[in-house]
């Protein structure tokens, strides 16, 4: 049964925004109490949080779909919905977030980071929020927009300043639990270890993480054996120490060739050049072991490498490995850029920014594209002849309209506002603004009126009987 997982691809979804409620206040002698409907509540996000107890990614890998709750509609009486619940996951430190095209969105590294996979939908007003002087008892409210929904890839790149790599029983499980608590499988036989191990060591006044790396054979990093799947386990570490087998029963291999094809095997996975190496002799407990060592020893010296014969067995050489490993790794510190205090940067939209753009595809249809014109759409109930003029009105006040005769759109020319899986398409008429006006004052109810003065009543009424006086006399039946 898998217990280590480090990498899952995640479905989210956001919650929906909840309802505008359209509602009209009624009480006793009050029948015309103006609009009252309440506000929708605001959808829950899905939230990815750096949670230091979490070690691997199988929650994930057995419940890949995760959503977050919708917000509630609004209600009469000049009641909001309640907003929808932010569902919280934790992940382990070290996740980078990526899409399915393998770019990073983030890289979640520290307790208690977080980024917001999918965004909840706002909730949509009532008509309470939308009268005005003009429009003193709207009769529609504003649906919610749906929250965010897509699929994400979490990787787990183990976090450790140290990472043991070396062909399959080399003894890096057993280094690593000498070296420190870390309790890990082992025995005598290849790819014992199948996930990777963390382990803190004290040495001195330092204190750091080392990590064991499962077992790499030629053609690891072309996905051979268990090397491609845990190679991404040591891109964070700040050294890399190299455990060779000085006792090794196959009568084909050495510990320098073992070298070799492990450095080989780094290469080709790319981004580990700059990190400093150490090679650690391991077995010098066996007298064959101590031999071996003792010869290749000078010629690993003469490329470079600081060597260290150790023996987890005996416990031997660990002290000045670890202390060593301790300098390395404060050095590694010292050298990174201190973190500056977080800045607000403010990036002001350009003057000539219409927030949409509008474009015209091989087919002749025109297409509006915008956060603002495609959520209006996303808000309007089209079984509301009052809702739509609204929409008309809000799109010609952003100037899609003039943008549309700009680019040449004549009437019955289409128009889709949105993307091309989710638009909505009408055929356009360039006296929409026009036909919103003649729907008139939409959204008025002249009961809500002042009563006009007598004096302007019976001028009304004199005024009409002349009118009708005047088409009678004009009239002539042959």
């Amino acid at each position: 049964m898998t217990t280590f997982v480090d990498r899952v691809e995640l479905h989210v979804a956001a919650g929906n925004g909840g309802h505008g409620c359209a509602s009209v206040h009624r009480e006793k002698f009050k029948p015309l109490g103006g609009p009252d409907g309440g506000n929708g509540g605001r959808g829950g996000d899905v939230i990815l949080v750096v949670d230091q107890s979490v070690t691997t990614l199988l929650d994930y890998h057995h419940s890949p779909h995760r959503k977050a709750t919708n917000g509630k509609p609004g209600e009469g009486g000049n009641r909001s919905g309640k907003d929808g619940q932010d569902l919280v996951l934790p992940v382990p430190d070290g996740t980078v977030v990526l899409d399915k095209k393998g770019n990073v969105l983030a890289d979640l590294v520290g307790q208690g980071t977080t980024y917001v996979a999918a965004e909840g939908g706002r909730g949509g007003l009532g008509n309470a929020a939308l009268a005005s002087a003009r429009r003193k008892a709207p009769g529609f409210a504003l649906l919610g927009v749906p929250g965010q929904s897509g699929d994400v890839v979490l990787e787990l790149k183990t976090v450790a300043d140290v990472a043991l790599v070396g062909y399959p029983s080399a003894g890096k499980s057993s280094l690593i639990s000498v070296l420190s608590a870390a309790k890990p499988k082992i025995a005598d036989y290849p790819f014992t270890t199948l996930v990777p191990n963390l382990g803190v060591v004290t040495a001195g006044s330092t204190v750091y993480t080392i990590a064991d790396v499962p077992g790499l054979i030629p053609g690891a990093s072309q996905g051979r054996g268990l090397g491609l799947e845990f190679l991404r386990h040591v891109e964070r570490c700040s050294v890399l120490v190299h455990v060779l087998d000085t006792a090794t029963l196959e009568s084909d291999r050495d510990p320098v060739s073992d070298l070799d094809v492990i450095e080989e095997e780094l290469r080709q996975y790319g981004g580990l050049d700059d990190r400093p190496r150490i090679v650690v002799l391991n077995k010098v407990d066996i007298p064959d072991g101590q031999d071996l060592a003792e010869m290749i020893r000078p010629e690993l010296q003469e490329r470079g490498y600081r060597v260290f014969e150790v023996s987890a067995v005996a416990h031997k050489g660990l002290k000045e490995l670890s202390f060593a490993l301790a300098e390395i790794v404060a050095e590694a510190r010292a050298a990174k850029p201190v973190e500056e205090a977080t800045r607000i940067v403010i990036r002001p939209k350009a003057v000539d920014d219409a927030g949409f753009t509008v474009t015209q595809e091989e087919d002749g249809l025109f297409r509006v594209r915008g956060e603002k014109p495609e959520r209006w759409v996303r808000q309007t109930d089209f079984n509301n002849d009052e809702a739509v003029g609204y929409l008309a009105d809000r799109l010609g006040r952003l100037g899609v309209e003039d943008e549309l005769m700009k680019a040449g759109a004549r009437a019955g020319d289409g128009v889709a506002i949105g993307p091309e899986d989710d638009a909505v398409v009408f055929d356009w008429e360039p006296t929409m603004m026009a036909g919103a006006e003649m729907l008139g004052r939409r959204g008025e109810d002249h009961r809500f009126e002042a009563p006009r003065p007598a004096a302007q009543r019976r001028r009304d009424r004199e005024a009409e009987r002349d009118e009708a006086q005047k088409e009678f006399e004009g009239f002539d039946p042959f």
